[in-house]
């Protein structure tokens, strides 16, 4: 893992940058439906979070981060991610160390949650790396609109990204994703053309 300074004197965005991350402190979701009806044979949740770190990997706006010495770039980010505790109703965020071979991260991830699933601790897994972005599942509910509200001082600069429940309608099998993101770093331009290679990798997916 590498994170890169951007240098700032010389960086295109830098006006829009301080803008929305000095003056008028900026973040904004999107939800979308995302027709999943390719990969409907697939476990859905490793399926999706293999395609999103695919997708992030390939934006460095979704891979842009704060650091002490200024903001920089990741070259890869890895999948920190919740799962549900059946007994006890409550979830936990771990992380999977990705894979470009689906089969692979598949396998790591059916081990972790097969490890952790059952525990009541918030981060069961020690180790996280700091080039995480959050993804989250809410089964149990469809949504045409999703947002957090995220305190702090607000310089959370990675996306977060929130599904729902899977519906059908019209033989296609549509799932929710709420995406969120900072505008210092993201315009609506940068999280549309997200979403069509997020489309675009999900119907060319071979699992």
């Amino acid at each position: 893992m590498s994170f890169h300074l951007i240098d700032m004197a010389n960086w295109d965005r830098r006006e829009r940058y301080e803008h929305y991350l000095n003056d008028v402190r900026c973040t904004y979701s999107m939800t979308v439906d995302v027709d999943i009806t390719s990969i409907s044979r697939h476990k859905l949740y490793p399926a999706m979070l293999w395609l999103l770190t695919s997708c992030v990997d390939r934006f460095p706006e979704f891979r842009t981060c704060l650091s002490p010495e200024g903001p920089g770039i990741f070259d890869h980010l890895e999948p920190s991610y919740t799962i549900f505790n059946s007994e006890a109703k409550s979830f936990s965020v771990i992380w999977t160390e990705f894979s470009g071979n689906y089969h692979e991260f598949l396998h790591r991830y059916e081990r972790d949650v097969d490890t952790y699933s059952s525990s009541c601790r918030l981060y069961p897994k020690d180790g996280m790396p700091r080039n995480t972005f959050d993804v989250s599942m809410i089964p149990w509910s469809s949504f045409t609109g999703f947002n957090l509200n995220v305190y702090g001082s607000g310089d959370h600069l990675l996306p977060i990204f929130t599904m729902g429940r899977a519906y059908d309608r019209d033989s296609r099998r549509l799932l929710p994703l709420s995406c969120q993101v900072h505008h210092a770093v993201c315009d609506g331009y940068h999280l549309s053309m997200f979403i069509k290679a997020l489309q675009d990798a999900i119907d060319s997916f071979s699992g």
